[in-house]
């Protein structure tokens, strides 16, 4: 007979608040409670990038007293803050006879682009792509919304939420989907520190969803539970141009809703055969739920569906015949450029940053300009994707 020294419900719960609490010490210690996080600074180099400009062009500007004036450091260097950035776009798009040359958001007729990011797999780089998609989207130009439905809250962790210190009253996403009086979407959508980028926060009151749904289902009380997020989305339509959901890694009825109400679809896929074998029964579950989805009327057609390649390390030979596999098998579904596997970007998530807010001097520079050159080429595919959805054949 086995001797139950302690319960395992007990035993795990004080294991959660043991590591909840050290997780806010740890907060607490980079971030102060009476300080706000923020956004480092930018150097005119990388801004001229951004805004597809000559380093030169800005310090004309700053010489001549025009757009914003950037902080000057030693040796005469110039750092701008995210807000600079986004009023040198307002100044510079005032004077192009190009609209949308520096405020490329969607134009009238343009549909508001829902990018759902999603595998079954966890460790796939879901999050990681996720996150910087909708920052480098927002530094852009683009207003941007980001959801998190995943209850593990990884995206929302990025973004300064500790779940359940922050959002103890709720606030995340199924506030507003829920069946019994749904809140207003915007009563959740919190501001972020990048300029252009709001978030709607996740964390474990999402499975309510999952429970939910069945009872209203058995109910039939005319609710389409597919058609929640989209009802959802289309309160705050007319203020994004962006949204990017990060979904949860199962295939569950939050995320058949966020699928319902994608224009496109993002896989992220670990090159290994496991994780691809793994793949493979989500692309048939998924094809299979959501054909019954289609078949009570939702809407699946999507601008696009892509599969991008994470943590990749070019050197490893098992790694490059899997992507060549894939590559073979889906053609142009797969993205060209891969998200590489760098201790940079592991790094600068154990402060809870991404690359575009981690001051580069913390690593070697070839391993920060290797690592955020992939970051950079594949968001650059997703946005081109983006802009064709809009019609936008010319890359404008």
């Amino acid at each position: 007979m086995r001797d139950y020294t302690q319960r395992i419900d007990t035993l795990v719960g004080d294991h959660a608040q043991r590591l909840s609490d050290q997780l806010q010490a740890h907060r607490a210690q980079l971030y102060p409670p009476d300080s706000r996080r923020s956004l480092r600074k930018f150097t005119s180099g990388e801004v001229a990038e951004l805004l597809g400009v000559k380093d030169a062009y800005l310090r004309k500007l700053s010489l001549d007293g025009k757009g914003p004036a950037p902080e000057t450091r030693a040796g005469g260097r110039r750092y701008y803050s995210p807000h600079d950035i986004l009023a040198l776009r307002q100044f510079l798009e005032h004077g192009t006879k190009t609209p949308g040359t520096y405020l490329p958001g969607r134009r009238a007729g343009e549909n508001l682009q829902v990018v759902s990011v999603i595998n079954f797999k966890g460790g796939s780089g879901k999050t990681t792509t996720s996150a910087h998609l909708a920052q480098k989207l927002a530094l852009d130009g683009y207003r941007v919304l980001g959801i998190d439905l995943d209850p593990q809250a990884s995206f929302s962790a990025l973004h300064g939420f500790q779940p359940e210190f922050d959002l103890r009253d709720g606030g995340t996403l199924y506030d507003a989907i829920r069946y019994e009086d749904p809140a207003p979407l915007k009563s959740v959508i919190q501001k972020t520190y990048f300029p252009n980028l709001d978030i709607v926060p996740g964390n474990l009151d999402l499975m309510e969803f999952e429970h939910e749904t069945p009872r209203a289902l058995a109910a039939r009380d005319g609710t389409l539970f597919f058609t929640r997020v989209g009802e959802a989305l289309a309160q705050v339509e007319s203020e994004y141009d962006v949204v990017v959901m990060d979904c949860p890694p199962q295939l569950g009825f939050v995320t058949m809703s966020a699928l319902s109400a994608a224009t496109a679809v993002l896989v992220t896929v670990h090159p290994q055969m496991l994780d691809v074998m793994s793949m493979c029964q989500f692309l048939l579950m998924t094809s299979n739920l959501l054909g019954v989805v289609a078949e009570a009327g939702g809407d699946m057609s999507y601008d696009w569906l892509r599969y991008v390649i994470t943590r990749y390390e070019p050197g490893d030979g098992p790694q490059n015949q899997m992507v060549s596999f894939m590559r073979s098998m889906f053609g142009d579904h797969v993205l060209n450029h891969t998200m590489l596997k760098s201790t940079a970007i592991s790094d600068a998530g154990i402060t809870k940053q991404t690359l575009y807010e981690v001051e580069k001097s913390q690593f070697t520079r070839t391993t920060y300009e290797r690592a955020i050159e992939a970051v950079n080429a594949v968001n650059g595919e997703i946005i081109d994707l983006i802009k064709q959805s809009w019609g936008r054949t010319n890359g404008t």
